[in-house]
């Protein structure tokens, strides 16, 4: 499963940043709504796991194609939190009932920093392709 995953992520991160970009653009009235203290924390949480997920689906597809250099992995933070800013302004210009929040912007950049911390503390950039389990 890890194979198949680390061989296919270009595919599964460009595949979930259109599932990210689809329950962006879903018009307010479609959101569950709830006490707004619990969904406030709760919605912190879904921004940072979605943006950990994409982040992280990209640092596998460097992995895969062996473009482990800092400036490929510069890239994809910078790219991941740019498209976390994109869609706020979206759901603040073009999206309706939607609206941009500054703290799902940082909440979608806490999860790329995460995915690239979490890879480092790995030490999976430091790993040849070859010497993966591939």
């Amino acid at each position: 499963m890890i194979n198949y995953l680390i061989k296919k992520s270009l595919v599964f991160s460009i595949l979930w940043a259109f599932i990210i970009f689809g329950l962006c653009c879903t018009p307010g009235r479609f959101i569950p709504t709830s006490n707004w203290l619990e969904l406030l924390s709760f919605d912190k949480f879904v921004h940072a796991s979605i943006f950990f997920v994409l982040t992280s689906l990209s640092f596998l597809t460097l992995i895969n194609k062996q473009k482990t250099a800092t400036i490929y992995i510069l890239i994809i933070i910078v790219s991941c939190i740019s498209y976390g800013g994109l869609l706020e302004i979206m759901q603040a210009t073009i999206f309706s009932q939607r609206s941009g929040d500054w703290l799902d912007f940082i909440a979608n950049s806490f999860g790329c920093i995460i995915a690239l911390l979490v890879f480092y503390k790995k030490k999976i950039f430091q790993y040849n392709i070859k010497n993966h389990i591939l």
